[in-house]
């Protein structure tokens, strides 16, 4: 039988896809490897605010990824457990880090355009959508890491509140209350960085699940 190609591939299950990439087919493990390599690079990314690092830890995130990909459940959506690698990844890097300079996340998030999961804006909101987009990521790298990573895996990642629980390693009741906690102290560095009086907008409105 003639290896399948990625065309092939795309029209398959996620899980299927997994499974053949176990059983050691390479077009399987290349569409994984083009699939996940820029979700797992804005984690990163997200997380850390620094492109270089960020870079790193994607690459290695992706390596152990598909070391471990043989006692990984196909029948388990992939997205959470490789995030759960770049968030493992990410805290160790900022345990070894050592302060340096390094080009802003605010500055990168200005180039690249990363936004929260949202419905596209219309014309007229756009400038107010940069606006508050800026304020947001100010006011979220004052945040503690674990207000900060809960935020970016419900907000900017659109994960649910079961899948952040697997990522993190901790149970959706705490998912549910950290939450709650991170925007708390979100709107209250958003109110500080725009003085007193103020009343920020909630930067990402989010039903719950």
């Amino acid at each position: 039988m003639a290896a399948a190609t990625h065309l092939d591939l795309e029209s398959l299950p996620e899980g299927e896809v997994v499974v053949l990439a176990q059983q050691g087919d390479l077009a399987a493990r290349e569409l994984l490897a083009v699939r996940y390599r820029t979700p797992a690079f804005r984690l990163a990314m997200q997380l850390l605010g620094r492109p270089e690092e960020a870079k790193d830890v994607a690459q290695d995130s992706m390596l152990r990824f598909f070391t471990s990909l043989d006692r990984f459940e196909a029948h388990r959506p992939v997205l959470p457990w490789l995030f759960r690698i770049v968030h493992n990844r990410v805290r160790d890097l900022e345990r070894q880090r050592r302060r340096r300079r390094v080009e802003s996340l605010e500055s990168y998030l200005e180039k690249t355009g990363l936004e929260p999961v949202s419905a596209a804006p219309g014309p007229g909101q756009r400038l107010q959508r940069h606006r508050l987009q800026q304020r947001v990521w100010q006011a979220l790298s004052n945040l503690s890491a674990k207000h900060r990573e809960i935020l970016v895996l419900r907000d900017y990642q659109d994960l649910t509140y079961v899948e952040i629980a697997s990522v993190l390693g901790i149970p959706k009741g705490t998912v549910m209350s950290r939450l709650h906690a991170a925007r708390c102290s979100l709107r209250r560095r958003m109110r500080e960085l725009d003085g007193p009086g103020s009343r920020s907008q909630d930067p990402v409105p989010r039903s719950d699940r």
